[in-house]
């Protein structure tokens, strides 16, 4: 695989069609801004829709195209992921979190309207996705398992909520590696994991492939915050869309923090070629999600 440091990777065509698909799916999901209370859908509404590439909800898309023709059923869990992320990203902004003014280029919700309403978006989204997900139209185990999969990436133990705690705890001190690779599995990796599986047991995949891929996107997710961590010093805040060097600023507990840029762009090279090999038993019928894998580590916002 190319060193992330050579030239910014475009997206592949296709995924500029399954983001769309994702967008149109989203907009049917979502109560419309005009639905009482008009507040909260207008907040909700607002930050789902501020931009993103949708790189979550287009994994989970892929992955189910290993073993389905068509993907419309994992268009569900896709979107319920995208609302998860969305939700953690209203949160993370706030002022008792990471305390930023902008998102995706725009202002962060709480500045868009209030702190209040903000919160309460974000609680309305991770609602609003389990019953997205309770609505998939697959066997109820198979909606049973895909609840389990995106709940426990969403929570506290090896997961979103439980990254999110140790990444603040660590703000100021001294992490060592593993501390570091902990938080970056939980907060980033683990709804990228997610993501995959869902999209595995929405098609009904064998138990052995869904472990596989489950490596996969646990691998993939952690090549990707490394990525995070190197652009958030190299890249600007235009660039990001997002405050540039607030890592740094925070004294956030990041791979160039602890290793040094050269050593983090190894470290996510290795990790995605790690991740992409696991598709190999797939051969063509992965390629697309060994593309996306390319791009999360060559991306240039």
């Amino acid at each position: 695989m190319a060193h992330p440091t050579s030239a910014a990777m475009k997206l592949p065509p296709f995924f500029e069609d399954d983001r769309i698909a994702v967008d149109a799916a989203l907009e049917r999901l979502l109560p419309q801004e005009s639905t009482r209370p008009a507040s909260i859908h207008q907040a909700m509404r607002y930050s789902v829709f501020a931009g993103g590439k949708r790189i979550r909800p287009i994994l989970c898309l892929e992955t189910a195209r290993i073993f389905a023709a068509d993907v419309t059923d994992a268009l569900h869990p896709a979107c319920a992921i995208e609302m998860i992320h969305t939700y953690s990203l209203i949160h993370d902004d706030l002022p008792a979190l990471d305390n930023d003014d902008l998102r995706r280029g725009k202002p962060t919700c709480h500045k868009k309207f209030d702190e209040a309403t903000a919160i309460l978006a974000g609680d309305a989204l991770l609602t609003l996705a389990f019953e997205t997900i309770a609505a998939t139209p697959v066997a109820p185990a198979q909606c049973v398992a895909i609840v389990k999969e995106v709940a426990s990436a969403a929570g506290t133990i090896n997961g979103m909520v439980g990254g999110q705690v140790a990444d603040l705890e660590a703000e100021g001190h001294v992490v060592d590696p593993e501390m570091l690779e902990y938080i970056h599995r939980s907060k980033t990796a683990a709804l990228i994991r997610a993501a995959v599986t869902a999209g595995a047991l929405c098609a009904g995949a064998p138990d052995d492939d869904v472990v596989r891929l489950r490596r996969f996107g646990e691998t993939i997710g952690w090549a990707f915050q490394v990525t995070d961590d190197i652009l958030d010093v190299e890249e600007s805040s235009a660039a990001l869309g997002k405050t540039a060097g607030k890592d740094m600023a925070q004294q956030k507990a990041t791979y160039p923090a602890i290793h040094g840029l050269q050593r983090s762009h190894e470290i996510a090279n290795e990790l995605a070629s790690k991740a992409v090999a696991e598709l190999a038993p797939y051969r063509e019928a992965a390629s697309r999600l060994k593309e996306i894998a390319t791009y999360l580590v060559i991306r240039r916002t």
